[in-house]
């Protein structure tokens, strides 16, 4: 594979861009589009599909280090991060992230991988278009019930690639945390999911011989780094978005798109 293939470099760019804007705009979207897009670049660059996936996912994942920092900030100028929320979540998602990074991942088949990718993308898809409000009693639980919900969303975000806000930002609010809080606290928490997660793809794939020149684990570095400085660049800009306007219609657009992500991916685990 030639990563320095002009077009190449252009699709991983503009994947960059559109990944960080809509992570730091939504608290949600950078893994669930990242993924399928990542797994169709290898294939349709000749790497086994089932290996493809595997390798989109750990890619995927490894950029959030590089947009959550970038993310967070924006939100934290804004006083929307609840970093007490982040210091009792953070250990268990690093568990989670590492038990599921090191593991499960390289245990499980890449069309498992890819099914079970889909089915969350859906119901985050669903989540997105219900919209539902949370009842007004309800509130975050303590210090060990929210270590073992951050473990949940650490073990879940490590298999499928993405930052964790599938599943924390609905919890969140859920719990009755204004939602420009729970986007805020979702980003920070996706710098712990993202390392935990890195550092198990990393020693789950050591050694594993992908014929993809400067991969380690399962991460392919050169698409990381091109991806990692566009979405950098957008993902503050998508976080002041997010306080400046509505993004109810825009969550229900990027929901139908969502649906269509996911049946690709469901098409993939089915002819893997």
């Amino acid at each position: 594979m030639d990563f320095l293939n002009p077009l190449l470099v252009a699709e991983l760019l503009l994947l960059g861009c559109c990944t960080g804007f809509l992570a730091g705009l939504l608290g949600v979207g950078g893994g669930m589009l990242m993924v399928p897009f990542l797994t169709m670049i290898l294939t349709h660059r000749g790497v086994e599909p089932a290996l493809a996936v595997k390798m989109a996912i750990a890619t995927s994942m490894s950029t959030i280090l590089f947009t959550s920092i970038s993310s967070v900030r924006a939100h934290h100028s804004r006083g929307a991060v609840r970093w007490d929320l982040v210091r009792r979540m953070a250990p268990g998602i690093v568990i989670g992230g590492l038990v599921a990074g090191a593991g499960v991942f390289a245990l499980l088949k890449g069309a498992v991988l890819s099914m079970f990718f889909a089915l969350f993308v859906g119901f985050s898809a669903t989540q997105m278009l219900l919209d539902r409000k949370p009842a007004p009693t309800r509130q975050m639980p303590g210090p060990l019930g929210s270590g073992a919900v951050g473990a949940g969303i650490g073990f879940l975000s490590s298999l499928v690639g993405a930052g964790g806000a599938f599943v924390s930002v609905p919890f969140m609010t859920w719990c009755n945390v204004p939602s420009h809080n729970a986007v805020a606290t979702s980003a920070a928490l996706g710098f712990p999911i993202a390392l935990a997660s890195t550092v198990g793809y990393v020693v789950g794939g050591w050694g594993l011989d992908t014929g993809v020149p400067g991969t380690l684990g399962y991460l392919v570095l050169p698409m990381l780094l091109v991806i990692a400085s566009s979405s950098v660049i957008m993902a503050p800009r998508g976080a002041r978005a997010a306080h400046a306007m509505n993004t109810r219609q825009l969550k229900r657009v990027f929901a139908v798109l969502l649906y269509g992500l996911a049946a690709y991916m469901a098409w993939r685990a089915f002819s893997t």
